[in-house]
């Protein structure tokens, strides 16, 4: 029996200002035989009460669906056809706790461990970054360690936050702690601005992650960064976590905690594709505040860019 592949619905099908809105209007699927089917699913996790300073990632994924209506099937840069090869639908939102953030934790490390036992790979849309401490909880007990590649202004692995050990600026300390990472093969990307000491970013040099300064991203291609990276986090099973005030807010001002030097968008694009070849099991890009930025650009990038995530899953054809 062939297997069902699920398309974008197209402009011509339904207007784009038209019709439900799932991301890239995909099919919403929730049965379990349909998702036994799937390879890879967008969910969304519209969790803000990690955050420190502004609120509003919980209208992320709503918005990243949104502002998702205008992306087309094929990549015409990199050729990649992923709807050609891979069974891809939105199945929806993790039904948080909104007034519990340690049991909003636990419900999702619950759900994913759901997704994970349909054989699906998680493409994430956040919400802050405090869920990408559950998402590797669940994706430990299938892959064990995971290498990690890291987009962020921010090393978020602070001890604690207000005496809090889960937050938006806790989750990769936590991860160490908890054996989720092969930190042989971590690599941080973007980190910038003031610290409150100086071994703020060497916490995570001591672990074994390359950490790469925004300053070391500047004036450049980062494809020549990516053939590094390729060759420090190969070799096993890689989670890619975006955050999107790892660029400039000039082009991303809809997050929480934004850094000016931050990166392009074409270096961002340059990073994911730079992931291609990589056994890449999962993705999330988080910190998409849409109410600090009213023309919704900050959730088209977001959007866009985890399209590019979904074209560097194993599997993916290329034209």
């Amino acid at each position: 029996m062939d297997k069902k592949l699920h398309q974008p619905l197209g402009g011509n099908e339904m207007p784009r200002f038209g019709g439900i809105a799932t991301m890239l209007r995909l099919p919403h699927i929730q049965t379990p035989a349909e998702l036994d089917a799937l390879d890879a699913a967008f969910v969304g996790v519209p969790l803000d009460i990690g955050t420190s300073l502004r609120s509003g990632t919980r209208f992320g994924p709503r918005q990243i669906r949104a502002e998702s209506v205008m992306i087309r099937p094929y990549n015409m840069a990199t050729g990649a056809a992923p709807f050609d090869s891979l069974n891809v639908a939105d199945i929806g939102d993790v039904a948080i706790n909104t007034f519990n953030l340690l049991e909003a934790v636990r419900i999702i490390e619950q759900e994913y461990d759901r997704i994970l036992g349909h054989g699906i790979v998680p493409l994430t849309l956040g919400g802050d970054h405090t869920i990408t401490l559950p998402i590797l909880r669940a994706i430990n007990k299938v892959h064990g360690k995971v290498g990690l590649v890291h987009i962020d202004a921010h090393a978020d692995v602070n001890d604690n936050m207000f005496g809090e050990k889960i937050a938006h600026g806790t989750t990769f300390r936590r991860a160490v702690e908890e054996g989720l990472l092969d930190c042989d093969r971590v690599v941080q990307i973007g980190l910038r601005a003031q610290g409150y000491t100086a071994e703020d970013f060497n916490w995570s040099r001591k672990q074994g992650f390359r950490v790469v300064q925004a300053e070391e991203c500047w004036h450049k291609s980062l494809a020549p960064l990516m053939a590094e990276v390729r060759e420090k986090v190969g070799g096993g099973p890689v989670y890619l976590s975006f955050d999107i005030d790892g660029i400039d807010p000039a082009w991303a001002p809809g997050t929480g905690t934004p850094e000016i030097g931050g990166l392009t968008t074409i270096q961002a694009m340059e990073i994911i594709r730079g992931c291609q070849g990589l056994d890449v099991i999962g993705c999330d890009l988080v910190e998409v505040s849409p109410p600090y930025d009213t023309t919704g650009n900050t959730s088209l990038l977001g959007a866009n860019l985890l399209y590019e995530m979904l074209c560097i899953l194993p599997g993916v054809e290329r034209r």
